[in-house]
């Protein structure tokens, strides 16, 4: 007896349930085939080895020399392949793969993640970064931390927390302004990172600054908001951050935010999503929960 290289997978699955079962009905109920479609498979397969494999009878099939010796090294296989399965499975329900935006990565989700190992040691996390917004059908992700409004198609998304917005620097550019900065227009006296952000042209309005001329300043733009952090750690100028990110910072003086005026991104807010349909994935779920609980948020927008 002798398989060609090409043998037909499906009719193996077909023959080993038949063989198993003793019926080419239960067989089909099993697979959700019709009977018909059991006896052309096994057909297809009697005819790829050359021998018949059943002795049919009214009411009655039994397995042929050929079958008898076919059907356990069958079943043997479909069981090896079931355990290696299984086994990937295992270690893909393991580990969870976040897509985050790079600020509520390194600001937020870096800082608190010990407490979502704690509580879930046998959970590994893959962390990726990236502004993009990404396609669950076309790329390998678990769940996404998005700015936006939520209303993604075919997704859930939970609402994490606001994107709102204000000046900070450090406290020695601070202290190197001529005069010092007693009044929003004062910041105009030193760089402003990034001056062609429009939350700077909203911020400014806000403060009762108007016309503040950022079309003639310098336009570099640092990809992120955590990069124009750390340029304003770093003394390089004025940076426009989300204050929630840097309370720290600010706690220990390494930021100073000189006036209390605060800015919303017109609903622009952070939001956690994944797919519809997997909304209750052991691992989705234990993140959602944990997330939620951390950041005390209970809003859910769902598609």
């Amino acid at each position: 007896m002798k398989l060609s290289k090409q043998f037909p997978l499906n009719a193996l699955r077909v023959f080993e349930a038949v063989a198993r079962l003793g019926s080419f009905t239960k067989a089909g109920e099993e697979l959700g085939m019709t009977q018909t479609a059991v006896s052309y498979q096994v057909k297809l397969l009697e005819e790829n080895i050359g021998e018949p494999l059943f002795m049919r009878r009214p009411r009655h099939i039994r397995l042929t020399d050929a079958g008898e010796r076919l059907a356990p090294k069958v079943t043997e296989a479909f069981a090896m392949l079931h355990e290696a399965m299984a086994s990937v499975r295992g270690a893909a329900e393991e580990t969870l793969l976040i897509h985050s935006t790079p600020t509520f990565a390194s600001q937020w989700l870096a800082r608190h993640l010990g407490s979502f190992h704690l509580k879930y040691p046998a959970t590994a996390v893959r962390l990726r970064t990236s502004d993009t917004l990404i396609d669950f059908a076309r790329e390998s992700a678990d769940i996404a931390i998005r700015s936006g409004k939520g209303n993604w198609p075919s997704l859930v998304s939970h609402r994490l927390m606001a994107i709102d917005f204000t000046p900070m620097l450090s406290p020695e550019l601070a202290a190197s302004a001529a005069g010092g900065i007693r009044q929003p227009s004062d910041l105009l006296k030193l760089r402003l990172i990034d001056a062609g952000d429009s939350w700077w042209a909203s911020w400014f309005e806000a403060a009762g600054v108007h016309n503040p001329d950022l079309a003639g300043r310098p336009r570099s733009r640092l990809g992120a908001q955590s990069f124009e952090a750390s340029a304003a750690l770093a003394g390089q100028g004025v940076a426009i951050l989300t204050p929630a990110f840097y309370r720290d910072d600010i706690a220990a003086g390494r930021l100073i935010q000189p006036f209390p005026i605060v800015c919303s991104d017109n609903d622009w807010d952070y939001w956690l999503a994944y797919p519809e349909s997997r909304r209750n994935v052991p691992k989705i779920k234990a993140f959602r929960n944990w997330i939620l609980e951390e950041m005390n948020v209970s809003e859910i927008k769902g598609s």
